[in-house]
């Protein structure tokens, strides 16, 4: 095989639309640039233009602040626990961790961080792997008999 050889698969190169060739080719005239003015143009700075009225974004006040170093927990609740115990979509047996909660639909998808909470009663045993933990949910665990990790 040598350079004068190779060929570019079938299909992956298209003929580039010469435009301005007259009225019949489909691509005349204004050459499927609409009509003339500035949109007809390079560098079009149209977006949030009110044709020289103040935009809506320069009138209205800022308001807020979004910390980019905000973290942001995935709660669970003891009784979300049991719940999920109860019908089998987690084992008591095992280490409950993040990949176990988000398999069971208790954590989303995109979730980092566990906070554990106590709202609701937990009767299984169970050992949990947390990032946070309420000293109530603590107790309520360790008091049926199971380990809280927080790290």
């Amino acid at each position: 095989m040598q350079l004068n050889g190779l060929k570019s698969n079938p299909g992956s190169h298209h003929r580039k639309m010469r435009v301005g060739r007259g009225i019949g080719s489909g691509k005349g005239k204004t050459c499927g640039r609409g009509g003339k003015g500035q949109t007809a143009r390079t560098g079009v700075r149209i977006n949030g233009f009110e044709g020289g009225q103040t935009p809506i974004h320069r009138r209205l006040p800022k308001r807020g602040f979004n910390n980019p170093s905000r973290v942001e927990y995935a709660v669970v609740n003891l009784g979300a626990l049991q719940k999920a115990i109860d019908s089998g979509a987690l084992d008591a047996k095992k280490d409950i961790t993040l990949a176990v909660l988000k398999d069971a639909g208790l954590a989303r998808k995109n979730a980092t961080k566990i906070k554990l909470l106590a709202k609701g009663a937990l009767t299984a045993r169970v050992t949990l792997q947390v990032n946070l933990v309420s000293e109530t949910a603590k107790a309520a665990v360790e008091k049926a008999g199971g380990k809280v990790a927080v790290g």
